[in-house]
């Protein structure tokens, strides 16, 4: 009877998901280095490249999570590129693959994000919202930003609070509902 119980208590409990956990505790992370945001073009390596540890922009927060685990986007990003140029946007101008910059821009993550990850209904409810979840908003209906949800609370304890970089570094905020939802995302390799 005594290796009953222990059995069907695991039995019941939540199963937990380890890389999303692990996703948010490196996000988290990110919170502890000071980067002044700075979304100018820069040349860099490929694969594995970034741009200056003391600089960034909202999708150098999602880059440097991934690449935590072990997940480099930039590489990810171009070879899903390069092999479907036509399915990812064209708002720039582009007329081929530029490892230096696409992993860097918000639509092209969600635009793979949701070729090779799960893309999930936005909602209102904030229970949909896990750890490790990626989502975007609309800032002011036409500026595009992306950050990941984090296994920390809101005060209130009814929301997941975001790791991002708006404008003041990478930070963890109370935000999920702040601006206008645009895309949910899970993505592990």
């Amino acid at each position: 009877m005594k290796y009953i119980i222990p059995f069907l208590f695991l039995l019941l409990s939540p199963v937990q998901d380890t890389f999303s956990e692990k996703l948010s505790d490196a996000a988290i992370s990110l919170t502890k280095d000071y980067v002044h945001y700075d979304g100018s073009y820069r040349k860099i390596p490929y694969p594995n490249g970034d741009v200056p540890k003391n600089i960034g922009v909202c999708t150098d927060v999602v880059i440097r999570a991934y690449r935590k685990l072990g997940i480099d986007l930039q590489k990810e990003v171009h070879e899903d590129m390069k092999a479907n140029f036509l399915k990812y946007p064209k708002n720039w101008g582009m007329k081929s693959t530029d490892t230096n910059i696409d992993h860097r821009r918000v639509p092209n993550l969600q635009t793979f994000f949701t070729r090779k990850g799960t893309s999930i209904p936005v909602t209102k409810n904030a229970i949909d919202y896990k750890p490790g979840d990626i989502v975007t908003w609309m800032l002011n209906d036409r500026l595009p930003h992306i950050g990941i949800v984090i296994n920390r609370k809101s005060r209130d304890g009814k929301r997941y609070m975001i790791v991002h970089n708006i404008g003041s570094g990478q930070v963890l905020e109370d935000c999920l509902f702040s601006y206008t939802l645009s895309g949910h995302y899970r993505y592990k390799k």
